[in-house]
């Protein structure tokens, strides 16, 4: 939870004009793309709109890419009960249902309308020209950050910039990806040089979501456009990427972006411990975890503080309801929540939900073998069997699909105690009674954490990529209690980014760009899992994880009703029209 709210104004999710049928053409009460934004109040308004998206896609976080993300990943399995096909089928790249995705491809297709409407308006604003360039910037970094997740997820997505009605229809790769990454150097351009600690995007998160982009873009596609090459296994980057107006974009110009972060932006890594960046190390919970207690442990969050190490992240708030927007409150935590316990008691600290993506046993050996004394893993991964004197047992309560015993400490809800008793969720506690919209001991409306998108680490390793020096990457190794590695290797720097990155809903478009992807998920198979809390191994489904991959490229199915409504001008992905694309139980 932060300070800042963003509501979604009148006028923020407007699609078309409104004509009057009166002799008085001028609009006195409404507000329309006509005639809004007009004022500083109007765009600071339709800015919280584009913002407000964000929370949107928090409603149904099991139809949106960062989700599709996780579970597809080398880092996670599906899970979930018997009935919860779309955990498993995102893991498998299959599809469980119709549209199954659907919401998310609507939502962020809102998200750039708003964003199309501001940056078309925003020319008929008297601003202040840095007032106006931090607005205009903002509003591209996002077009640009729902293009990059679209993109990621489906491929060759319809484009447009403007707010005006078009026919849909299918860009190139180049011409999607070119054009998200002039939105976002154009918003690293145009943005002041200060840093944002109110929720907002500033000049210096541009510029790490442009390495982002880049880095993914110039991997994946530097073969070629065709299933061939987005499924090759030969990886060499490109150089320069022509962009929308004519210019090309360098590697070296990239390179200074990121340079100008690391050194500019006042952003750093939280070098105390690496587990203050996470919920679990709160006041409330920290000296009742054995892990964690009598450490001098603190998150990095307490009370609102200001994380120096988060770029960019979803912000929640106590306005959760279910009859408002139940994307106010962190549904991602609840979905990875512990799954089918009595009671938090049986796996404190972390707090209940739906058992989505138990963390792979391929994840955890891997690491092990790789730097046997990284803190970060303990950190990371909950081992489950830890919780047996509390009462946990493999099963979760008796339904549970893919179990394997880890469990992701990133993204799970975090409990308290309070007295002798337990609080679902330690936000209960640490923001008071007063103020939720709903019952303020819900384990569905009340995880109200941060979740980040964007950490400095990131940029830092994005650093040593692209310089291919180890800089940053020793930088990270430090906090994490590592020696300094003494040269730069692919390897090297693929390791590093998987710990320290790991559940992040990153690791999926790393392996995809560095094309390794297939090999990486094909570990997953036969792994050790439960099933219902027997002992059981993971099957292939499908033809198997590097089948499925090479079939399809990582680009989930297009929903069949927006191929449908095109009228042609959508096609639909390979790979999504045969029997053995299709998960229809365990």
């Amino acid at each position: 939870m932060k300070k800042t709210i963003y509501l979604i104004g009148i006028a923020a999710s407007i699609m078309g004009g409104i004509t009057s049928c009166t002799l008085d053409a001028e609009d006195y009460v409404t507000k329309s793309s006509e005639n809004f934004p007009a004022t500083t109040e109007d765009a600071t308004q339709a800015l919280a709109g584009i913002y407000q998206n964000l929370n949107q896609v928090s409603a149904t976080p099991e139809c949106s890419f960062l989700y599709a993300a996780m579970l597809a990943s080398d880092d996670c399995l599906g899970g979930g009960g018997p009935n919860d096909l779309h955990m498993q089928s995102l893991d498998m790249l299959m599809n469980s249902k119709q549209d199954m995705t659907q919401q998310f491809w609507k939502d962020r297709y809102q998200g750039i309308n708003r964003a199309n409407s501001l940056l078309d308006g925003i020319g008929n604003i008297e601003l202040a020209e840095s007032d106006k360039n931090q607005i205009e910037g903002e509003a591209k970094f996002l077009r640009a950050f729902y293009y990059y997740e679209l993109a990621s997820m489906y491929g060759r997505v319809p484009l447009t910039i403007t707010s005006q009605s078009v026919e849909p229809s299918q860009p190139t790769a180049a011409e999607l990806w070119g054009q998200i990454l002039q939105d976002l150097r154009d918003a690293a351009e145009i943005m002041p040089n200060t840093r944002k600690t109110d929720g907002h995007v500033d000049k210096y998160t541009a510029e790490a979501m442009l390495g982002r982009a880049w880095l993914f873009y110039t991997g994946m596609y530097c073969n070629g456009e065709d299933l061939a090459a987005l499924t090759s296994t030969t990886y060499s980057p490109l150089t320069s990427v022509a962009l929308p107006d004519g210019s090309t974009l360098t590697k070296d110009q990239v390179i200074g972006y990121i340079d100008d972060c690391v050194n500019n932006s006042g952003y750093s890594l939280v070098t105390s411990d690496f587990r203050n960046l996470w919920a679990y190390t709160n006041r409330f919970t920290v000296e009742d975890y054995d892990y964690t207690t009598g450490q001098g442990l603190k998150w990095v969050e307490d009370d609102n503080a200001v994380n120096p190490e988060t770029l960019f992240a979803i912000k929640y708030n106590k306005l959760a309801d279910w009859s408002t927007s139940i994307g106010y409150a962190n549904n991602f935590a609840l979905h990875f929540g512990v799954r089918g316990m009595a009671g938090v008691a049986e796996s404190f600290p972390f707090g209940q939900g739906w058992g989505a993506g138990p963390a792979a046993p391929n994840l955890v050996n891997d690491w092990r073998s790789s730097e046997p004394n990284d803190k970060r893993r303990d950190a990371s991964v909950s081992d489950c069997a830890a919780w047996t004197e509390q009462g946990w047992a493999f099963g979760g309560g008796g339904e549970f699909i893919q179990e394997t015993g880890y469990l992701s400490k990133k993204w799970l809800p975090v409990a308290a105690k309070n007295g002798d008793a337990y609080s679902v969720c330690f936000e209960n506690l640490m923001y008071g009674t007063d103020g939720w919209a709903q019952n303020s001991e819900n384990l569905q409306l009340n995880n109200i954490h941060d979740l980040v998108l964007i950490r400095f680490a990131d940029v830092l390793l994005m650093q040593s990529e692209l310089k291919e020096n180890t800089d940053g990457i020793n930088r990270v190794r430090e906090r994490a209690g590592l020696s300094p590695i003494s040269s730069y290797s692919l390897q090297a720097l693929q390791n590093e980014r998987r710990w320290e990155l790991a559940f992040e809903s990153i690791r999926w478009n790393d392996i995809r760009r560095w094309h390794i992807a297939a090999a990486a998920l094909e570990k997953q198979t036969n792994v050790k899992i439960y099933t219902n809390g027997q002992e059981d191994s993971n099957k292939a489904h499908g033809g198997g994880y590097a089948t499925r991959y090479n079939a399809t490229a990582g680009f989930f199915k297009i929903p069949e009703s927006e191929v449908d409504m095109s009228n042609g001008s959508i096609a639909q992905n390979a790979g999504w029209e045969g029997s053995d694309s299709q998960y229809n139980r365990w």
